[in-house]
């Protein structure tokens, strides 16, 4: 798998990340050639930082729950920021409505870069997700995602097998090693989010 270290986005997305923190991540990604998921307040500085690193943040984050207008300001000024993808929390209030659709395609439509939904699917039961994941595909976006990170739980290999059949997938929510992340790209992952991408590559390695 020589493509893992692209198939990782080595994330940093606490409430309390400064620029610091999000510059270590940053200096990690390019050090292991890995993908940066960060905070929306820094996607600008970042960019400068480290133009070479394929960046990706967060809109309506943690919950979902902004009003739409907001997430579609909030995707359109981290495009214009320099973000190469963003994620998108879904609104899990609203799912079975027409407004859970609408709204994603609203904030697809509103930047020229890829989307990923965020949908939380430990919460769901199994109808619920594909619920929302043939949503999330009328919607346009080109990627699922399993977890914030900020819930209980996070990604597993039944969610990932689920999803995977609809849209590509970012595992997320949990992921701390290799063998974990081995466990997801087998059932169906197409990328992996977590805050140890690091640790996921270097083992990655030694196991080879």
């Amino acid at each position: 798998m020589d493509d893992l270290p692209d198939r990782i986005e080595h994330t940093v997305l606490g409430p309390r990340t400064t620029q610091a923190d999000v510059t270590r991540t940053l200096d990690t990604a390019i050090r292991h050639e890995m993908r940066a998921c960060i905070p929306p307040c820094y996607v600008a500085a970042a960019n400068e930082y480290a133009p070479t690193v394929t960046l990706s943040t967060v809109v309506g984050f943690p919950h979902g729950q902004h009003p739409t207008a907001v997430k579609c300001t909030e995707a359109t000024r981290a495009w214009e920021d320099g973000a190469d993808e963003l994620d998108v929390v879904a609104n899990l209030g609203r799912l079975g409505e027409a407004a859970f659709e609408t709204e994603l395609a609203e904030v697809v439509a509103a930047v020229p870069v890829p989307v990923k939904v965020i949908v939380e699917s430990h919460l769901l039961s199994d109808p619920e997700l594909h619920t929302a994941c043939e949503a999330v595909v009328e919607a346009g976006a080109e990627f699922l995602k399993t977890s914030t990170g900020f819930s209980d739980g996070g990604a597993t290999v039944p969610d990932v097998e689920l999803m995977s059949e609809y849209l590509p997938v970012k595992a997320s929510g949990g992921v701390g090693s290799w063998e974990a992340a081995a466990e997801l790209l087998a059932a169906g992952a197409e990328r992996i989010g977590a805050s140890r991408g690091d640790t996921i590559v270097r083992e990655y390695h030694e196991q080879a």
